[in-house]
């Protein structure tokens, strides 16, 4: 029952990132990047702060050092994908960010000599051809913002792989504001430094920047880390990469983009893939397969 909890928490933290496009396009009419990266994460803590203050008393030096390694990891993740989208086409920026889906596994794999389960390898795969189906435009040019996206793809593979590895033995709320403390922090330093003070307070900036703060990072990154705890990492990432069907789906709806079959394609893709590996095509009287580390 836990697993399936996991899931459907992680499934809503994809359909909330998916929504979250149409909210950042219009957000960065209104503002830079970099104040939106410190806006969000800021009110992320804040919200959290107020709602979860109870559970501070219980915080230990293991959970700081955890959260704050993982805070880390989601600034590095979200600042190179930002600026690497400056300098290369939104389609590339969103392939190239999902290709942590297939960084997940092999990170526990070569590090901690994992044994990789073949059909969520397979589904992984999967997922990745499905984005690229969904958003890749072909181009063989590799530029400076490709190279950063691909660093920001390792950033986010490295924070799911630890975030199911920190929240087996920590409390996922004060890792969750942890976390979000830290990439607060590096945040507003960060916008301090480029004199990025000037914030605008129209309703048409700051509505859509409320629902990423809110919704986007508050309850989607609680909801990741939570449900992170009953699911394995290479599952969660290709949970998580329907991200981009999620984000298809509410640019269609909401800014009427039009639904192609390229689209349909990429959209069948990435659901096999969790089909793939959910289920392990065990109705099929299959057995589990993996690849083991000498």
């Amino acid at each position: 029952m836990r697993r399936y909890i996991g899931e459907i928490g992680l499934i809503i933290t994809a359909i909330i990132w998916g929504s979250g496009f149409v909210a950042s396009a219009v957000a960065l009419d209104h503002y830079t990047p970099y104040q939106i990266l410190a806006a969000r994460f800021l009110m992320g803590v804040l919200i959290l702060s107020i709602v979860f203050y109870k559970r501070f008393n219980k915080t230990t030096r293991s959970t700081m050092i955890k959260g704050m390694i993982l805070g880390v990891f989601l600034y590095l993740a979200f600042v190179l994908q930002t600026v690497g989208l400056q300098y290369t086409t939104p389609s590339k920026n969103a392939f190239l960010t999902a290709i942590n889906v297939v960084i997940v596994p092999f990170i526990g794999f070569v590090i901690y000599k994992k044994r990789l389960d073949v059909f969520e390898l397979i589904g992984a795969v999967m997922a990745v051809t499905g984005v690229a189906v969904l958003s890749l435009k072909l181009s063989s040019e590799i530029n400076f913002g490709d190279m950063l996206t691909l660093a920001c793809a390792f950033a986010f593979a490295f924070h799911i792989f630890y975030t199911a590895r920190f929240v087996r033995n920590e409390d996922p709320v004060l890792i969750t504001i942890i976390q979000m403390a830290t990439a607060a922090i590096i945040s507003i330093i960060v916008v301090l430094f480029k004199g990025e003070t000037t914030f605008a307070m129209e309703s048409a900036g700051l509505l859509p920047l409320i629902y990423l703060g809110i919704f986007s990072t508050t309850l989607a990154f609680l909801l990741q880390t939570v449900a992170q705890k009953y699911i394995s990492e290479t599952k969660a990432a290709i949970i998580l990469s329907t991200e981009a069907f999620w984000g298809m789906l509410f640019s269609v709806l909401i800014l009427s983009e039009v639904l192609t079959g390229k689209m349909a394609i990429g959209a069948i893709l990435i659901l096999g893939a969790i089909i793939v590996s959910e289920t392990k095509f065990s109705f099929l009287g299959g057995k589990k397969l993996y690849i083991e580390k000498k």
